[in-house]
């Protein structure tokens, strides 16, 4: 077939790609050894490639040939559309969302503007970059577009406080690529999550995803639908290769990454398996080598940096001192008193969950509680005026510290009808927007204080959008503010937030109004909700409506609404699973068989395969395996194979047959090859054979797989080397790792660890320990053996030379995997980062290890991070003594945390105390850990006040304890404050009067 965009047919593209390969190579003067040394690829790989009769190179090979052979870029683009062709694939590929990365504004990607160079006329001109001083993490993000480069997708988080240079370096490391015709997409209108969800699956291969503040995209009510699209665009071989690029602070990476409770919820569950292992920090300033770099270049004459060199040399804080920060630090604190206090009610409003843009009427109404009485008294009727004003100017970085901002249209159809006296959700008036370093500033310094009623009041009053309002409300409960609370909750439900709604609704139905429930929740369904329409359901079923439960049940089928809570997901996916659940508990199988084929004709199967299951579970096969045949029909792939496996139990080999053979023609290969291993454990290898080579013939890489271990295993090497080889060229990786091994085993070793280092760059665990004990000492050591390779890990690498270093952390790399740090999240790249002295990276693996009860290995990892001054790691090696008896051992290491700030190690340091009975000491501890924000401390404190009849001292210290947020983390604190005070707390923190 000829492809109507080249021009070739599959044999003309394949002929035509090998003559500009060989065109290239003699214009280079390389021979195809040189290509070897070069690309890192096999002698026979790089042969074949260019082997009149060999087959199709792989697109992987033919990208790496075409970097050692320096083509450019245009003519790489051609080899890999030759290479598609040739492949059968076609020129599909299109350009997808973003625009070439030479075409791309740094600052329109929000990289912080420093300056800007005027023309003739006095008017500013083109905004300047200072010059840019690589430092660690620079080098991790040059490698990962470097593999980027040669066809490997990959991801960088960077995580760092704000304004710490984050952006500006995923801009330097994407420049390469420009030259490479790299596109850059930057998700963005009309806001950046539903730019994301939208078009996230248009993304085309060498594509920059640029998720800078990534918060707006993980944080996001789809956030874990964009993680799954994320790392379907990573590990999805024909879209790659792509390069994703993000920037977190570290309290949403904290937030993301947490492990959730036993038996909580778990928000950020495929957000916390993407950022694992990518996320790479960012120091707040630069160390002394960083230093004499940037001096080097102002004494080259950038005058950005030589300016910034003269106020921020001491501490090192360069990028926040470019960006603006400390000025907008001086500006807060040097401002006027109604300046100041409208900062402080942006920085509230930004800490408890409003949204980027505040309505300047909000932030005026809300100001005057913020005011001291003299203060107030003085003020002029255009205070307000004066104030914006003075905070509209710019400090250093052309920052204000408030802003006024024009919010983009919005440029969508509207969402589900809202009610017709229903306000807004866009402010009417002018919005300002603070300063992101001010922000953070707040959120750490105010993060203990209970905003005035004149804040309250304001929100109340002025704003609109519904999850502004109820992130509002929340925040009011967490502080025992529960008067606010209830009032912000109407006014979100009223402003269409259907979460206020399910909640107002609950309250209802506790109270026995099953009739205004009813109403609350289907005002919310009617919105979207799939949490209302599945309460309605079961408040159907509970009053023995069944015939409602099931229309409802059907509603949440039918919706298929996305959600970003998989709690939710779940329930939508299974409410018709759910309900022929029901009639098949009830012994109403006709009913259950009836709902279960019309979810399977609106392409729901998963309802007839749940059937089959109950069917199959309380014995009876033969229906189980009609419902799995109606199923398979579907084209529900699990039922396939659940039917296959069936017949070759049943002994009918024949039918198992059929059925695989059947499937694979319709391009379901996995039952044939799950059937050849199964012949294989029965020891029919003969039989195996034939039915893996069937699926691989249907072209299941797998099986090709399968296939050379099974000749490896009836000693046909030859035949099993051209099997893995085949598989790995159709990109099955561990094939890699099969062929070096047997490249090693035939004694070449430079072609074995070529291989084996592609395949570790893939992430095969066996491949880099083979790869580290080939470069570590080969010949020297027995399996096994780690004591050489951590005594390299345990001297460091700072002091060797450069092939010393280079061994010394592949020797710890080797120690960690054989270490067995394989459970998920001990992969590659943690190992790697902990190699290279990452001791955040060394923590993480040691909690892996410690999780997975391996204490005298986590002790160790702990132990080295410690060495190196994580004070974390000095917290998780006390925990592990104390989990051990080792009560002495543990106190003086948390006393060793807790001297370097450590708060969780104030704390347990506290209970240690307490528990052996000195009351006097455990109290100051805790006061200590209290005094650094830990609320856990302030209960503790308050049972220690009230034992001994102090009431004034501890309601004081439950009174703190409700200003933290804190008030619903703790059922123990909770219930002391519903006992102390019932009705809630006013904004000063005097008790609320009763209230209906």
């Amino acid at each position: 077939m000829r492809d109507e965009r080249t021009g070739h047919t599959p044999e003309s593209a394949l002929t035509e790609l090998r003559k500009r390969l060989e065109g290239g190579l003699a214009r280079a003067r390389l021979t195809k050894k040189d290509l070897v040394a070069r690309t890192g690829l096999s002698r026979t790989t790089v042969q074949l490639a260019f082997q009149t009769n060999g087959p199709v190179p792989s697109l992987q090979t033919v990208t790496a040939l075409a970097g050692a052979l320096r083509l450019p870029a245009g003519d790489r683009q051609e080899l890999e559309k030759m290479q598609r062709v040739a492949a059968g694939g076609g020129d599909a590929e299109r350009p997808g969302p973003g625009r070439p990365i030479g075409q791309c504004d740094p600052h329109a990607l929000e990289v912080h503007p420093v300056g800007t160079v005027r023309d003739g006329s006095g008017l500013p001109g083109q905004r300047l970059l200072p010059g840019y001083v690589f430092r660690e993490h620079d080098r991790i993000l040059t490698e990962a577009a470097r593999e980027a480069r040669e066809g490997y997708s990959r991801m960088v988080v960077l995580v760092g406080e704000s304004s710490t240079g984050k952006t500006r370096a995923c801009w330097e490391a994407v420049q390469p690529l420009a030259e490479q015709g790299w596109r850059l997409w930057h998700p963005f209108d009309p806001t950046r999550a539903e730019a994301a969800v939208e078009d996230l699956d248009l993304v085309g291969p060498r594509t920059v995803v640029w998720l800078n503040e990534a918060q707006h995209y993980l944080g996001d009510r789809a956030g874990e639908r964009i993680a799954a699209a994320v790392h379907h665009l990573l590990t999805s071989p024909q879209r790659g290769p792509v390069l994703v690029l993000g920037t977190l602070w570290p309290d949403y990476f904290r937030q993301y990454t947490a492990l959730p409770a036993p038996g909580g919820p778990d928000p950020h569950s495929r957000v916390r398996e993407l950022l694992a292992g990518c996320t790479v920090s960012v120091p707040d300033s630069f160390d002394s080598r960083a230093l004499a770099a940037a001096t080097a270049l102002a004494e080259g004459g950038d005058r950005l940096l030589a300016d910034s060199l003269t106020r921020a040399r001491a501490d090192g804080r360069l990028t926040q001192d470019l960006a603006g920060g400390p000025a907008l630090l001086k500006r807060y604190h040097a401002g006027s008193p109604a300046a100041k206090a409208l900062l402080e009610v942006a920085m509230d409003a930004r800490r408890l969950g409003v949204g980027l843009h505040l309505p300047q009427a909000f932030l005026t109404d809300a100001a005057p509680d913020y005011l001291h009485d003299t203060d107030w008294m003085q003020l002029t009727d255009d205070w307000a005026e004066k104030a914006y004003a003075e905070l509209a100017e710019q400090v250093h970085g052309n920052q204000a510290p408030l802003s006024r901002v024009t919010p983009r249209p919005q440029r969508r159809p509207p969402g589900p009808s809202t009610p017709a006296d229903a306000p807004s959700p866009q402010p009417s008036g002018p919005v300002f927007r603070l300063a992101d370093y001010l922000e953070q500033y707040g959120r750490t310094t105010r993060r203990h204080l209970c905003p005035p009623a004149s804040f309250w009041h304001a929100a109340h009053t002025h704003l609109a959008h519904p999850d502004d309002l109820y992130n509002l409300t929340s925040e009011a409960l967490d502080r025992h503010r529960l008067q606010w609370a209830h009032h912000l909750q109407l006014r979100a439900a009223h402003c269409g937030n259907t979460d206020a709604l399910c909640a107002l609704a609950r309250m209802r139905e506790k109270a026995g109004d099953r009739e205004g429930a009813e109403t609350l929740y289907r005002q919310a369904a009617d919105r979207g909700n799939a949490d209302a329409l599945y309460a309605l359901a079961q408040m159907r079923e509970k009053a023995g409506d069944r015939e409602g439960a099931e229309t409802l049940a059907r509603q949440a089928d039918d919706h298929g609404f996305p959600s970003a809570m998989s709690r939710l997901v779940g329930m939508q996916e299974n409410a018709m699973s759910h309900l022929v659940g029901m009639r098949e508990k009830a012994g109403d199988r006709v009913g259950a068989e009836t709902l279960a084929r019309q979810a399977a004709d609106r392409g729901n199967t998963d309802a007839l395969y749940a059937l089959a299951q109950m069917r199959e579970n309380a014995g009876d096969r033969e229906g189980a395996e009609t419902l799995y045949r109606q199923a398979a029909d579907q084209g529900n792939t699990s039922a396939v194979c659940r039917l296959v496996e069936m017949r070759e139990e049943a002994g009918d080999r024949e039918d198992a047959e059929t059925l695989a053979r059947q499937a694979a023609d319709h391009g379901n290969t996995n039952a044939l090859l799950r059937l050849a291993r199964t012949r294989e454990w029965a020891g029919d290898r003969e039989g195996a054979e034939t039915l893996a080579r069937q699926a691989a013939n249907h072209g299941n890489t797998n099986a090709l797989y399968a296939l050379a271990f099974m000749r490896e295993w009836a000693g046909d090497r030859e035949g099993a080397e051209t099997l893995f080889r085949q598989a790995a060229d159709h990109g099955n990786t561990d094939a890699l790792y099969g062929l070096a091994r047997m490249r090693e085993w035939a004694g070449d070793r430079e072609d074995a660890e070529a291989l084996f280092r592609q395949a570790a760059d893939h992430g095969n665990f066996n491949a880099l320990v083979r790869l580290a004990r080939i470069r570590v000492s080969p010949g020297t050591r027995e399996d096994g053996d780690e004591t050489l390779a951590q005594h390299a890990a345990d001297h460091g690498n700072t002091d060797a030379p450069a092939r010393l270093t280079w061994m010394h952390e592949w020797a710890l790399t080797e120690a960690l995997l054989q270490r067995k740090v394989r459970d998920g999240e001990g992969d590659v790249a943690l190992a790697r980062r902990a190699a290279e002295g990452d001791t955040s990276a060394l923590v993480r693996l040691a909690q892996i290890r410690e999780r997975a009860g391996d204490r005298e290995d986590a002790g160790a990892l702990y132990r080295q991070a410690a060495d190196h001054g994580h004070t974390d790691a000095l917290y998780g090696l006390a925990q592990i003594r104390e989990r051990a008896g080792d009560w002495e051992g543990a106190e003086a290491l948390y006393r060793q945390a807790a001297d370097h700030g450590h708060t969780d190690a104030l704390y347990r340091l506290a209970q240690i105390r307490e528990r052996a009975g000195d009351w006097e000491g455990a109290e100051a501890l805790y006061r200590q850990a209290a005094d650094h924000g830990h609320t856990d401390a302030l209960y503790d404190l308050a049972q220690i006040r009230e034992r001994v009849g102090d009431w004034e001292g501890a309601e004081a210290l439950y009174r703190q304890a409700a200003d933290h947020g804190d008030a619903q983390a703790l059922l123990g604190m909770a219930m002391a404050l519903k006992r102390l005070w019932p009705y809630g707390l006013d904004p000063d923190g005097t008790p609320t009067p009763e209230w209906q």
